[in-house]
């Protein structure tokens, strides 16, 4: 497997694209000398296509709660009965503060996140006034995750100094109908479009540990791939009392190592974001960073803790690696 693996590692070296039956042989490795090796080489990848830096992105859950959509792995969904707080949106005064407080830690994005299919209305019109308030007063880049949204409303966002926006696809196609029935796939993927169209860069990812097979992992890259996704965040599953997915079994450390590697193969050139889950994840994720990631969440998540800007930066810095000045 060693030389297979290497064979793979060489060809995305040259600017080729390894393909759907390749990935798939990758995701049958087993064993820690061999996840290593594949690790060793997505890190590889990681390194000619990105460099040592890493980037860093904060979040903020500027609206809690009583979701409409029936997604079985969230805390905010208004089907199930959780402890997740509700509250309506946060206030100008708040975001300003937070997104303040991340640009002074070298945080290099910033992101509103509000809970329900797609932000409407009064709700919207805030969200704008708030963004075009963080675009004079802050030099950190900025990013929106406001649900299922239209052009109009992402050139509206442009303008305010949004200049990327996420929007996870979760699984695969022909597993997303087990996790979610109230809106469909092709709606993620329209606002996907949407955001290229209008301008702004791609984060999407999804969920790892919903039940999911490894194939559906490698067709999810792969239309993250298509839909030229710059930012993939990959969460795992952090299971939610009160939810379907609340006995869910956890992830070996391999299999997500191995996952995040595989990634890394079908898109070298992303950003492979550590998201939700790292606390379940050995050392919040620092192996990771050997298999191909190179960003991650910092801060609290939308509704776990995560882990504190200070010890990122202290783990890159242990790593060999840098926080991106920059963000592209």
């Amino acid at each position: 497997m060693k030389k297979f693996i290497e064979y793979l590692e060489e060809k995305v070296l040259e600017g080729q694209a390894i393909n759907f039956k390749e990935a798939m042989q990758l995701t049958s490795i087993e064993g820690e000398v061999d996840v290593k090796q594949l690790c060793h080489s997505a890190d590889n990848i990681r390194n000619f296509y990105c460099g040592v830096e890493v980037d860093l992105c904060t979040i903020m859950n500027a609206k809690s709660g009583h979701c409409t959509e029936d997604c079985k792995f969230c805390a905010q969904s208004g089907h199930y009965k959780t402890n997740v707080e509700n509250y309506e949106l946060v206030s100008k005064e708040e975001a300003l503060k937070l997104a303040r407080e991340n640009e002074n830690e070298g945080v290099n994005r910033f992101s509103l996140v509000t809970s329900g299919k797609g932000i409407r209305g009064k709700d919207f019109e805030k969200v704008l006034d708030i963004y075009e308030e963080l675009n004079k007063e802050n030099r950190i880049d900025l990013c929106a995750s406001l649900g299922i949204l239209g052009y109009e409303d992402l050139i509206r966002l442009k303008q305010c100094g949004v200049t990327m926006y996420h929007h996870n696809l979760e699984t695969s196609r022909e597993y997303y109908k087990e996790i979610c029935t109230t809106h469909s796939y092709d709606e993620r993927i329209d606002t996907i479009n949407a955001v290229k169209k209008a301008g702004l860069e791609v984060c999407s990812g999804g969920i790892i540990g919903l039940g999911e097979s490894l194939e559906d992992r490698v067709k999810l890259a792969f239309q993250l791939k298509e839909l030229e996704a710059k930012s993939i965040p990959i969460n795992v599953l952090n299971p939610v009392k009160g939810t379907p997915l609340e006995n869910a079994p956890k992830l070996s450390q391999n299999e997500i190592l191995k996952t995040i590697a595989i990634f890394r193969f079908i898109n070298p050139k992303a950003f492979i974001r550590l998201a939700g889950g790292r606390n379940l994840i050995e050392g919040f994720g620092e192996n990771c960073f050997y298999a191909g990631a190179n960003a991650t969440i910092t801060g609290n998540y939308l509704t776990t803790s995560g882990n504190k800007i200070c010890d990122d930066k202290k783990m890159i810095d242990k790593l060999k690696l840098k926080i991106r000045k920059k963000c592209v």
